[in-house]
């Protein structure tokens, strides 16, 4: 899997022209289905009126209005009451995953018990962009101070599929507690490598190369930083 860990969506030509690399095909031939399931499990977000901002396009992130081909939707909390061949063909045939935010640790949960958390190493060429939880997600720890939804197995640990974590929301003005000096903190708490970075920064994972796509600021923390 090819993956865009965003904080605020694919919100300026950096990010869309990296978006538009990964992709085997125009963004316009290409099919897209978009997963709010972690805005649920966040006591701020949703569900409401954000998880139908997402889904429809009516919110500032850049996610579902880019100009797919189609945009669909699938709901991972619905999966395991439902055949799997109703649904895995659909996730194998499509091009992009659209991963809202919200809580990540929610989203890793049903995640592994839909069963996508299994699927995700045989879709090479899918792409996952992730926006906020929708991109912490994919690392292997999101560090206490994001957890919010308690999770079964009782620690902040998501799924690993890259070795580094994510601060998102860098020095953003209506999260005021987001700022380096905390991300520090952070990061010191932590056993693998990490990024801060604002919502003007993605980082692209493409055949296990990292790359940082940025107008913004961002910051890389070594584990032994702190």
């Amino acid at each position: 899997m090819r993956l865009l860990l965003t904080g605020g969506g694919v919100n300026n030509r950096a990010m869309h022209d990296a978006l538009v690399r990964m992709l085997p095909k125009p963004i316009e031939e290409s099919t897209a289905l978009c997963i709010p399931t972690a805005q649920y499990g966040h006591p701020h977000v949703g569900p409401g009126v954000k998880p139908w901002g997402f889904v429809s396009g009516r919110e500032d992130s850049q996610m579902t209005q880019l100009g797919w081909k189609s945009v669909g939707l699938l709901e991972l909390t619905a999966l395991p009451s439902i055949p799997e061949e109703r649904w895995v063909p659909l996730v194998q045939e499509t091009d992009v995953l659209l991963a809202a935010g919200g809580d990540a640790l929610y989203l890793a949960h049903w995640m592994r018990e839909c069963g996508l958390a299994d699927m995700i190493p045989s879709l090479r060429d899918t792409v996952w962009v992730g926006l906020s939880a929708g991109s912490m997600v994919m690392t292997p720890r999101i560090g206490t101070p994001f957890m919010g939804w308690q999770p079964p197995w009782g620690d902040d640990r998501a799924l690993g599929v890259v070795d580094f974590s994510i601060y998102p929301h860098l020095d953003h003005p209506m999260l005021p507690s987001n700022t380096m000096a905390n991300a520090e903190k952070w990061a010191a708490m932590l056993d693998c490598p990490a990024y801060a970075m604002d919502d003007d920064t993605a980082i692209t994972v493409v055949d296990g190369a990292v790359e940082i796509v940025s107008e913004g600021h961002w910051r890389r923390f070594e584990p032994t930083d702190g």
